[in-house]
């Protein structure tokens, strides 16, 4: 869905469906079939904006597949579904934590990014010039050393030249967000300011998800104003929730029935304090408040013990669209849902996927529906009086 900005920019307002990742093609067009077609549905909207992520082996196939990306660009366009970001923060999913995955200092991450750019090229609708590839915010910081941050050097390096030949290629251009999240070296905003002081900052840039940035406890204009002033955009932002609990004993008895014993949850407290999973910091007995990275509902509390981080995900919009231009033109929302009871039937999938279709889109289709009105409600026209920037 495209919104008009008072500039006259376009921002364009994409659906997250936090599916399982697709290994092929015709896997990919059946979730379409069944999830994004309930959505568009439900939202009643001739044009449902996606951001889907794509794990590396089908990357690779489409990169290299001409046909195959003709056909996908096909499929989307016959059911009324456009694509302008795909996410490639998380590299897999298969038993794959965050901590043994390829980070930038290794070149199978430049490989999948740019497999990224080259498919999002043939996916852009044919009045958009500009996409957006999301990836994580470089590597953990506590395995980063010197020798990993001049790998990481060179391979940004070559990042700016493959984006930039392909825009040569084919006339559009795809720009790179990094993610800033706790526990990585971009963690905060003047270690991202920092760290990416040299990079090519026509072509790259930051993806801002707003759960992330709850989870760092900065102020969200406050770090809107340090990128800035860095002379870092946002190439992305993405409306997403965490958990916030004042008191983790109390809290303790929802957490463990509502989270996967099989994935981890970072903890942050407002004293700096990070954990990688909630065990760990359980056993610490870190002091609370607590934020825990893990999928939340975007304006509701799931329980009295828990509750989501709202206002900062709500304060960085503001801020974004708040200036002559908008600070960015992509958007994401974040949309998994909260479901009080899991089945056997979702075990091992995303954090508020469901096997039921129905409540799936039932539930996307509602935060959607709430992150647009909060988007419209800061003076965002609706895409029938949008025109292209």
């Amino acid at each position: 869905m495209r919104l008009r900005h008072r500039s006259g920019r376009i921002v364009h307002l994409a659906c997250d469906l936090d599916l399982p990742p697709a290994r092929d093609l015709a896997t990919l067009i059946a979730q379409l079939d069944t999830y994004a077609n309930a959505v568009r549905a439900r939202l009643e909207v001739d044009t449902l904006g996606l951001g889907l992520w794509l794990p590396p082996s089908l990357a690779a196939l489409l990169a290299g597949n001409g046909r195959a990306r003709i056909r996908l660009r096909a499929e989307l366009d016959a059911r009324g579904l456009e694509v302008v970001t795909l996410n490639g923060v998380q590299y897999d999913d298969e038993l794959i934590t965050r901590s043994s995955q390829p980070d930038w200092s290794d070149p199978a991450r430049l490989e999948y990014t740019l497999d990224l750019a080259r498919i999002l090229v043939d996916l852009l609708p044919d009045d958009t010039v500009r996409g957006a590839v999301s990836t994580l915010g470089l590597g953990r910081s506590d395995t980063w050393d010197a020798e990993r941050e001049r790998s990481c050097a060179r391979i940004l390096g070559r990042l700016s030249s493959g984006l930039a030949e392909i825009a040569w290629q084919t006339g559009r251009a795809v720009r790179v967000g990094f993610q800033p999240a706790p526990g990585h070296v971009l963690g905060n905003a003047e270690q991202t300011a920092t760290a990416l002081a040299r990079t090519d900052k026509d072509r790259l840039g930051i993806c801002l998800d707003l759960a992330d940035l709850a989870c760092s406890w900065q102020d969200p204009a406050d770090a809107l104003t340090r990128l800035a002033d860095a002379g870092l955009s946002i190439v992305q932002a993405r409306i997403a929730a965490a958990l916030e609990a004042a008191d983790p004993d109390k809290a303790a008895d929802a957490l463990q029935v509502r989270l996967d014993d099989d994935r981890q949850y970072p903890v942050t407290n407002p004293d700096g304090a990070h954990f990688d999973d909630l065990p760990r910091a359980f056993a610490a007995a870190a002091p609370g408040p607590w934020r825990i990275r893990c999928p939340a509902p975007l304006r509701t509390a799931a329980r009295s013990s828990l509750t989501a981080t709202t206002e900062v995900w709500r304060t960085a919009v503001r801020h974004l669209m708040a200036g002559d231009t908008p600070g960015t033109e992509f958007i994401d929302v974040a949309t998994g849902a909260w479901h009080p009871i899991r089945s056997a039937a979702d075990a091992g999938q995303p954090r508020g996927w469901s096997a039921d279709p129905v409540a799936q889109a039932d539930a996307i289709a509602a935060e959607y529906s709430y992150a647009h009105a909060e988007l419209t409600g800061r003076g965002l026209s609706p895409p029938t009086t949008a025109r292209a920037a």
